[in-house]
C-alpha cells in the first residue's frame, strides 16, 4: 500500500508549519520543510541568504531533499503522509526570482506526483518575518501567485485552506483527506 502524499503549501508566513505541528500532535505522519535547514547550514558557513546569493545551488539542494522526501512518503506504511511543501514549490520560487533553471526541475515535477495539494493564502494578521524569512507581505502574495500557477500548470486541483485558528484549519484539511 502506498501512502497518499498530501502537500501543504503556501507563501511564507501562511501558517504551514503550525498546521504540520498540529497534525504531528494528532499523531499524523508529516515530513517537515527543509528550506530552513538548508538556509541555517549555509549561514553556519557564512552565507547569509543562499537563496538570494546562489538561487540555483539552493534550489538544487531543495530539489534533492524534496525528491528524497517524496520517496520517504511513498514508502511510509501509513495511509496518509503530509508534506510541508512539494517539489513544484522549488520551481515556483525560481520563477518568482526570475531565475533560469535546467529541465531537471520541471522533469522532477512531472515524475513525482502528489495525491492532493492544500494551499494557504498569505494572511497579514499572522505574517511575521524572521532570520530565515526575508520576504515582506507583498512578496508573500507574489510567491503565492507563483505557487498557484505552478501547481496548476502541473495539473493539480488546489484545496484552498480558509483562514481560522490552527485547529480549524487542521480540521478542514483532515475533513477533506478523510473524504478522499
Amino acid at each position: 500500500m502506498n501512502s497518499k502524499k498530501i502537500v501543504i503549501t503556501g507563501g511564507p508566513g501562511t501558517g504551514k508549519t503550525s498546521i504540520i505541528n498540529e497534525l504531528l500532535k494528532r499523531n499524523h505522519i508529516c515530513i517537515e520543510e527543509i528550506s530552513r535547514q538548508v538556509t541555517l547550514e549555509a549561514q553556519k558557513k557564512g552565507i547569509d541568504q543562499l537563496f538570494l546569493t546562489e538561487p540555483l545551488l539552493f534550489s538544487d539542494m531543495l530539489l534533492k531533499g524534496r525528491k528524497d522526501q517524496f520517496i520517504e512518503a511513498l514508502n511510509n506504511r501509513s495511509s496518509v503522509t503530509f508534506l510541508d511543501r512539494g517539489i513544484p514549490d522549488v520551481v515556483a520560487y525560481m520563477d518568482y526570482l526570475g531565475t533560469d533553471y535546467p529541465n531537471r526541475f520541471t522533469d522532477a515535477c512531472k515524475e513525482h506526483i502528489y495525491d492532493h495539494v492544500f494551499i494557504l493564502t498569505p494572511w497579514q494578521d499572522i505574517y511575521v518575518s524572521d532570520n530565515e524569512r526575508y520576504e515582506n507581505f507583498k512578496q508573500a502574495l507574489e510567491i503565492h501567485d507563483h505557487l498557484v500557477n505552478t501547481y496548476t500548470k502541473y495539473g493539480y486541483k488546489l484545496h484552498d485552506v480558509p483562514f481560522g485558528t490552527v485547529n480549524k484549519r487542521t480540521d478542514f484539511i483532515l475533513e477533506i483527506v478523510n473524504q478522499l
